[in-house]
């Protein structure tokens, strides 16, 4: 009998099972082998991250703990533009970083979607609620 750690993935899914001990070095390795026609210098190229960095990371031979927190996000999106399933959490972790919050355009886009989906009066009632909240906000 298995437990939850050790079971396999599920083969409907294709996925492997999330690596939690990975380091960026790991991490990249795996995502590029999910994408055999891409390379590093893709990846760097894609993310403007410098080759050398991004090759000093792979091996290992450059620290990673003060790698901008924007770097990680964009290379997040450009593996998912590729089609290939990660998040920022494996990222932020991997650089042993705590996991922040949504960014900034996370947030907005959120927002705006919860605001399409009002019914035109509570999108009104919203925008005055902002609007008293930004004036409470500069008295304070």
């Amino acid at each position: 009998m298995t437990n939850e750690a050790s079971r396999p993935a599920s083969p409907e899914t294709g996925q492997d099972p999330p690596r939690r001990d990975e380091d960026l070095a790991a991490l990249l390795e795996r995502l590029l082998a999910q994408v055999p026609d891409r390379t590093q210098k893709d990846l760097a190229a894609e993310t403007g991250i410098a080759y050398p960095t991004l090759n000093a990371w792979m091996n290992r031979t450059r620290g990673t703990s003060r790698i901008d927190p924007e770097k990680l996000r964009v290379m997040v999106e450009v593996f998912r533009r590729w089609g290939v399933r990660t998040t920022p959490k494996e990222f932020f972790e991997a650089v042993g970083r705590p996991v922040p919050g949504p960014s900034a355009d996370e947030r907005e886009a959120r927002l705006l979607k919860l605001y399409r989906q009002l019914p035109e009066a509570r999108q009104r009632a919203l925008l005055k609620d902002a609007e008293a909240m930004l004036q409470v906000s500069r008295i304070v």
